[in-house]
């Protein structure tokens, strides 16, 4: 993907980078009475729970202290899920604004960007499971409008290898964007962003599969997204502290949002919305392919249930988790050392020499960035959010430093 995709997925090179060249330092195990957080592979003394806090806070501190100037941010937040834990570990550092006094809490929620994108796959393949439609079923089916592309099919948008481009990077948007942050796009103006574009090959990401995803679900339901989102997700799962609007969101909502930063000098035509606050702007542009606003422990719970075969049947389970290479577009069993990065329905698989085969996601909006990791081995989840989308993005180093702190508490298996 180019770095113009505003909900994009960049971390695969920075997760694989940062785990490769070892840049991250190891956090000192920290030692401490509280409630103990077990581990029936610990390979060193296991951290208790406020021990374990403070060790996780140190590390979003340390990367605010790292790259906060850099990356034009004020604000962290990190939340970690155990297997058969009640509950989640749940930490904040900085403050809601850069140069503010406020602190940032844990209970903040964060613009997942895309993220949004596996729960746009799971309502399709929920819409399959219950014979409303077939992920192997046409554009030409269902939006045949777009004749164009009459012979993709939903799978293909989904895992990326459509041949669709995607909106976001085009001039027109970026200006028309630019111009009104605060203007309600709707799915058919995105996609008529995408329309001329030239047809992608292989694996390419694009932002349109999404939203053309979003459409379908509508289409087939006579539902909006919205409420397909909340009776099949977010009610069932009680995610109290996930939301979803179209367009901007009530006061309720964004007073828990610390602000977010746009600070990538590499977007053509965004000079003007350089260094600025743009939190309280639309989220239209972004729809049901990165939508959506949560606080980390949201996005754990999720994971949780997205992993765990708690949302779909078997079959559709095993659809959500294909993968195909991100090298070559082909379809593989699972990623490994000579072809390491793999894309599935919404989310994505990374094998490396440190971590093993892992799944994880990065969503990012214009002033925000999410990552989720989950550690299969260990059945770990963990989330942390940002508050900017800088020009360089580091956030993997902040991943392998979480990372690195569980391993040394002995809370993680080794890869395998």
């Amino acid at each position: 993907m180019t770095r113009a995709h505003l909900t994009g997925v960049r971390t695969i090179r920075a997760l694989v980078a940062s785990v490769l060249i070892g840049s991250v330092a190891l956090p000192a195990a920290a030692t401490a009475a509280g409630n103990r957080i077990s581990a029936d592979s610990a390979t060193a003394a296991p951290c208790h729970r406020a021990c374990l806090e403070r060790a996780l806070r140190t590390d979003l501190r340390s990367y605010l202290k790292a790259r906060g100037k850099a990356e034009h941010i004020s604000a962290a937040g990190l939340s970690v899920r155990f297997p058969g834990a009640r509950g989640t570990i749940d930490v904040a550092a900085g403050t809601t604004r850069v140069g503010g006094k406020q602190p940032v809490r844990p209970s903040a929620v964060w613009q997942i960007g895309s993220n949004t994108k596996a729960f746009t796959s799971v309502i399709l393949l929920q819409l399959e499971a219950e014979h409303r439609l077939s992920i192997d079923d046409t554009l030409g089916k269902w939006l045949p409008r777009y004749q164009r592309w009459n012979d993709v099919t939903i799978k293909r948008l989904l895992n990326m290898t459509s041949g669709i481009p995607t909106y976001d990077t085009t001039l027109p948007f970026l200006h028309a964007y630019a111009a009104h942050p605060h203007r309600n796009f709707t799915p058919r103006a995105l996609v008529r962003y995408a329309a001329p574009g030239t047809p992608t090959t292989g694996y390419s990401y694009s932002n349109t599969n999404y939203v053309l995803g979003e459409m379908i679900i509508e289409k087939a339901t006579h539902h909006s997204y919205r409420h397909e989102l909340r009776a099949r997700i977010i009610r069932p799962l009680h995610l109290r502290s996930l939301y979803y609007r179209s367009d901007t969101y009530p006061r309720s909502v964004t007073r828990r949002e610390p602000a977010g930063y746009f600070f990538n000098k590499e977007t053509p035509g965004f000079s003007s919305l350089m260094g600025r606050d743009v939190s309280r702007a639309t989220l239209s542009w972004a729809r049901g392919a990165g939508g959506i606003i949560a606080t980390t422990r949201a996005m754990t719970v999720w994971e949780h249930a997205l992993y765990g075969g708690r949302l779909l049947p078997a079959q559709q389970e095993k659809e959500l988790l294909s993968l195909v290479s991100v090298k070559t577009g082909k379809p593989i069993k699972h990623t490994t050392p000579s072809d390491p990065q793999g894309f599935a329905l919404g989310t994505a698989q990374l094998t490396t020499p440190q971590t093993g085969r892992i799944w994880f996601y990065e969503g990012e909006t214009l002033g925000f960035r999410t990552l989720h990791m989950y550690l299969p081995k260990s059945g770990v989840i963990v989330a942390m959010g940002l508050n900017s989308q800088p020009t360089v993005d580091q956030i993997g180093n902040l991943a392998i430093s979480v990372y690195i702190t569980l391993k040394s508490n002995g809370l993680l298996r080794p890869p395998g």
